[in-house]
């Protein structure tokens, strides 16, 4: 029995030394032999043009061949995996499917998660030629305030940040509201600009004050390592004072919830998902039978964080707004059923398996959803929503969340208010979404299987469902945190009720 305790414990001390060994060893500045590189980049371009159904959508295929081989060419000297990621995010995006693109290895995201690295300071909203600060982790900075209008960054304008950052940032068709979201939200615009650009120990910024007066100012990034501040732990979720069921109510407000203004006859709902594990369903069928007993008139339904997730959720909303029968999709194929390099695809095998039961091979040599491309859903009979509804749209709604903004987009009684979805209106590339991880470097990238056109006879002008009233940001608004979109939708309501109240008294 001592034998065995011993050899349990060199056994345990083997493993634990082996694992901290790995973890240790990863180097994040390690570089690749270009042989490397060139065959994992073969093996990128070779599952994508077997098995991407969506490839020559909106880029024909003579330009894809042409960006394929560019960045194939930009693979002359040894490279880490971030330089070797920008070289496949930048021909990705040539793809224009929102739903395709290039993540961290898995040892890298390891690393990020306890690495103490320089940061680039500034949280930034982008649109148009427009940057403003959103927040700025120097807190000891009086100058660059939340509102403040930020003209370049050493020496590259907002105008040349947009431009190079945009060609590694994936969107769906020529949607370019969900890049600009994209890069607004929390410090997503830093991590890119580290990425592409490098990051100094400086950044020399030209700003504008409250007079519109041009200025320049040099800030330092942020260091973890020289933070002798200490954070005020008073604004922090302590979690560990709630209950596992707090926790779960607070996660589950957070990610959707009903308020209501019963003097004012209007519902408030935030919908930050459709993913699964969120009690959706039983959310939806509680607020509409809510809704349908307080005769509540208005509804105004936020989905601007919603960036997708099941699509049987956002059906089911569709359902209790929509007033007459609609399709999911008009067409839902793939291409293939297995690959031959299932090997490097997750799950290859069940998915392949999942395929053989739901697809049929057409003329057309594609495998086809049926069922989805023939059945037809019926609005809800029970609590079906019948009063006005107003939906808050920017670049962050996508996926399933374009599907039921497109759906319910022309109805008499809903009025889209704010920006462009970021999802295509037309139809995208998604249902399946494995991961690829490519051998050498462990980078990965998503794989969609299905193409998906929603309705055939709609433009395909590659743009994502367009709001009935259009709602830009404005430093102001930023600057004084006035959510201007629902300000929009509050005064259409007050206009139109105020409207109502004056026929009625003729």
């Amino acid at each position: 029995m001592k034998k065995i305790t011993h050899l349990f414990y060199w056994a345990a001390l083997l493993f634990f030394i082996s694992c901290k060994t790995r973890k240790e060893a990863f180097n994040p500045s390690k570089k690749y032999p270009v042989a490397q590189l060139q065959s994992d980049y073969k093996l990128f371009r070779d599952i994508l043009e077997e098995s991407h159904p969506g490839l020559y959508w909106y880029t024909p295929k003579d330009s894809m061949d042409y960006f394929f081989d560019k960045g194939y060419s930009r693979i002359n000297d040894p490279m880490t995996e971030m330089q070797f990621r920008n070289v496949l995010s930048y021909v990705v995006t040539k793809v224009n499917c929102g739903h395709t693109s290039v993540r961290n290895s898995r040892q890298y995201n390891e690393y990020l998660d306890t690495a103490k690295l320089k940061l680039f300071p500034l949280g930034i909203k982008f649109w148009g030629d427009t940057m403003i600060v959103t927040a700025n982790i120097n807190r000891k900075d009086s100058i660059l305030k939340r509102g403040t209008v930020i003209k370049s960054i050493n020496g590259a304008t907002s105008g040349q940040l947009r431009d190079t950052m945009f060609e590694y940032l994936v969107s769906d068709g020529y949607s370019q509201t969900g890049k600009y979201q994209f890069l607004s939200n929390g410090f997503n615009f830093g991590s890119w600009y580290k990425s592409i650009y490098g990051l100094e120990d400086k950044l020399d910024i030209y700003y504008y004050d409250r007079e519109g007066n041009e200025k320049e100012t040099i800030v330092p990034v942020y260091d973890p390592l020289t933070d002798t501040l200490k954070r005020d732990s008073g604004g922090k979720m302590r979690f560990y004072s709630l209950t596992r069921k707090e926790r779960k109510q607070q996660r589950l407000f957070n990610t959707r919830n009903l308020q209501i203004d019963t003097a004012g006859s209007t519902a408030f709902m935030t919908l930050n998902t459709f993913s699964n594990g969120n009690g959706l369903k039983r959310f939806f069928r509680q607020s509409f039978k809510t809704l349908d007993e307080k005769r509540i008139k208005n509804l105004m339904i936020d989905l601007r964080s919603n960036g997708g997730g099941d699509a049987g959720n956002s059906t089911l909303l569709t359902k209790y707004i929509i007033n007459k029968k609609f399709k999911l999709a008009d067409s839902l194929y793939a291409v293939n059923r297995s690959s031959r390099y299932g090997k490097y695809i997750e799950k290859s095998f069940w998915y392949k398996m999942l395929m053989v039961f739901v697809t049929s091979k057409r003329d057309d040599g594609k495998y086809h959803f049926g069922y989805f491309e023939r059945h037809y859903f019926e609005p809800k009979a029970n609590h079906h929503y019948s009063g006005d509804v107003y939906l808050l749209t920017g670049g962050n709604s996508f996926s399933a969340t374009t599907l039921f903004a497109g759906a319910v987009k022309g109805q008499k009684n809903v009025t889209l208010v704010g920006e462009e979805t970021g999802g295509a209106y037309y139809g995208n590339n998604a249902w399946m979404i494995p991961e690829v991880t490519l051998p050498n470097t462990g980078l990965q990238f998503r794989l969609p299987k299905f193409r998906l056109v929603v309705d055939k006879s709609r433009v395909k002008d590659g743009h994502g469902v367009m709001p009935d009233v259009l709602v830009l940001p404005t430093a102001e608004a930023i600057k004084k945190g006035i959510d201007i979109k629902t300000v929009k939708a509050t005064e259409i309501i007050h206009t139109k009720t105020k409207s109502n109240n004056a026929s009625s008294v003729r």
